[in-house]
């Protein structure tokens, strides 16, 4: 189910003419028995919407005075969302004639032609007050209270997303709402404004409308209504750009190690961050520890928690990163088994996480996976799974996908290999530009993008976020590596075994072996290998590789090189890691000293 909740205003949307005819309240009723939670959101005060309207309590919570008030008709609680404005205004407005004049908890109305005169008040006694028009009302609230704000408190009371929710509206003070939430609908007597920017315009109008609507909720979940609105935009194909749907697609992200798996994936991560999306990534090598607006369970040292997990996520303004380091690697396949229910259940419970990301997702999801319980992608929102082989992925998991997404200098094979495990004919792919664009640095070419229902795969310029630059930064730089990922200094005769577990302790034990130790490793070009495959610095790599291929350095020089590079790039801890007998002061392992 993607939609949960259904926002209505009141006059002249679900009421006519001040009232609620049966037929839509017997809706109401409908569609809260399915499970979907019902919230009123009006710009009447609570005391004149209980006058008119009996059935307050059908919903799960009411935002009155235009978004100034929140009452939770279960519990009888009501609470003012802002302060009301000062008394001397509401006295000012009463001295000049105003009427009618409303004064609420938090709203001060009244009617047209009556706003020049509150326009007036407002400016000559210098007050921070907007004014809000509703078909002939005049309204002043506090700035930045409106039907938006109201319900946005109210989702959260709920523990929902406006994401997972549609709201109903006819007039000029019902746009703010309609535009945060999934799905704006318009009754049919709105004003044309309304209709021009609602992504369903009923049929009937007021509770008819709205009958309409449920109806079709309860029918199809408004699978028919196409919310483009919201389209995850992460590159360009030619010039035109490149779009996922936010819900019910399955991304596969596909490609050898290094090639820029982590740049794709962070670019449609970022993409979802910014449209208010929550996510939650399964993380089994601490690549998300640092990832911007993420909070992380578990680390190097410690395994994360299923309860911890769906705790945090209850509330959908947190992204989540599961942390998968401190599992054995053979206890991480039935680790993800007993949290992705667990995580079903919470999607169908309330709505989010809008996204389940699953990085290498060929060791959780092998192809002898035998049960995975999801039917749809929609089960979790939407999939994105990031792995080096789609092949070595389940079948399960594959017939899945609707969107492969291949990076590398060989996109093609990658994209004949998926074709190849699902059994679907190879997409055709234009030839890679004789020379690609590579002036900017933020841009990531040779990605290309193939849905799967279609015959052709394009080309596209990713653009990703800043986050990619950064995200690795202290992971690599202190963090600990899991032993398939560390360096280890074992020498010509392999006799030590000395394990690097990032890349401070890199530079510290390059500083204590031998210059044969150092060397061997150095011709076999083993250095930029581990930057490029294991820490996923493909510019650090070659710059390493420069120094590597030059052998005509001292393995001393070598050595120091190689430090000052990593030491530039990844801002290693601040304590000593030589001494330097000139200076008579300690150095850090590009030679700068340390205060």
């Amino acid at each position: 189910m993607r939609y949960h909740v259904l926002a209505c205003d009141y006059d002249e949307t679900i009421a006519h003419g001040g009232r609620v005819d049966d037929a839509t309240v017997t809706a109401l009723e409908h569609l809260s028995r399915s499970g979907r939670r019902l919230v009123m959101v009006t710009g009447r005060r609570l005391d004149d919407l209980f006058g008119v309207f009996d059935h307050v309590d059908l919903f799960d919570m009411v935002v009155a005075e235009n978004g100034g008030v929140l009452y939770d008709p279960g519990r009888r609680d009501r609470r003012p969302l802002a302060e009301r404005p000062p008394a001397e205004f509401v006295e000012r407005l009463r001295r000049h004639g105003v009427s009618p004049l409303a004064v609420g908890e938090v709203v001060v109305a009244t009617r047209e032609p009556h706003d020049r005169t509150v326009l007036d008040a407002i400016r000559e006694l210098g007050l921070e007050l907007q004014v809000i028009y509703n078909k002939g009302a005049v309204m002043v609230l506090p700035p930045g209270v409106n039907k938006a704000s109201g319900l946005a408190a109210a989702l959260r009371r709920l523990e929902f997303s406006p994401h997972s929710t549609v709201a109903v509206g006819d007039a000029e003070n019902d746009h703010a709402m309609l535009h945060m939430c999934e799905c704006a609908v318009a009754v049919a007597g709105a004003l044309e404004a309304v209709k021009r920017t609602s992504d369903l315009v009923l049929e009937r109008p007021d509770g008819e409308g709205v009958a309409e609507l449920v109806d079709r909720l309860l029918a199809t979940d408004l699978a028919e209504v196409p919310v483009s609105r919201h389209d995850l935009h992460f590159g360009t194909a030619g010039a035109a750009p490149t779009a996922i749907a936010p819900h019910g697609t399955a991304v596969a992200v596909a490609g050898p190690s290094g090639s820029g798996k982590s740049t794709a994936a962070t670019a449609l991560l970022e993409r979802l961050g910014e449209s208010g999306y929550q996510y939650c990534v399964i993380d089994p090598e601490g690549d998300y520890a640092d990832f911007e607006g993420v909070t992380a369970f578990g680390d190097a040292t410690r395994a994360p928690s299923i309860d911890e997990v769906l705790t945090a996520l209850r509330d959908p303004d947190h992204n989540v990163a599961v942390n998968m380091l401190a599992v054995p690697l053979r206890d991480r396949p039935a680790f993800f088994a007993g949290l992705l229910p667990r995580l079903v259940g919470l999607r169908a419970e309330l709505g989010h996480p809008a996204w389940l990301v699953v990085d290498e997702a060929h060791h959780l999801m092998p192809v002898e996976l035998a049960q995975l319980p999801l039917r749809v992608p929609a089960d979790v929102g939407g999939l994105m799974l990031v792995t080096v082989h789609p092949e070595t992925l389940s079948p399960l998991v594959l017939r899945l996908v609707d969107t492969v997404v291949a990076v590398g200098d060989d996109p093609g094979q990658t994209l004949d290999a998926f074709a190849a495990a699902t059994g679907h004919r190879p997409p055709a792919l234009e030839p890679a530009p004789a020379e690609p664009d590579r002036q900017q640095e933020s841009v990531v070419s040779d990605i290309a993008v193939w849905r799967v229902a279609e015959t052709a795969a394009q080309r596209v310029k990713l653009a990703p976020g800043e986050t990619h630059r950064t995200r690795h930064r202290r992971k690599y730089a202190a963090g600990t590596l899991a032993p398939d990922k560390s360096f280890y200094f074992t020498g010509p005769q392999g006799r030590l075994r000395l394990r690097a577990r990032n890349l401070h302790s890199f530079v510290e034990l390059a500083e204590g072996v031998d210059d044969d130790t150092w060397t061997h490793h150095l011709r076999r070009h083993d250095y930029s290998r581990w930057l490029r495959g294991s820490v996923r610095d493909g510019e650090l790599a070659d710059l390493v590789r420069r120094v590597e291929q030059d052998t005509g350095r001292a393995p001393s020089d070598s050595r120091r090189e190689v430090a000052r590079l990593i030491d530039e790039r990844y801002t290693l801890p601040a304590e000593p890691t030589s001494y330097d007998p000139d200076r008579g002061r300690e150095t850090g392992p590009s030679g700068r000293r340390r205060p």
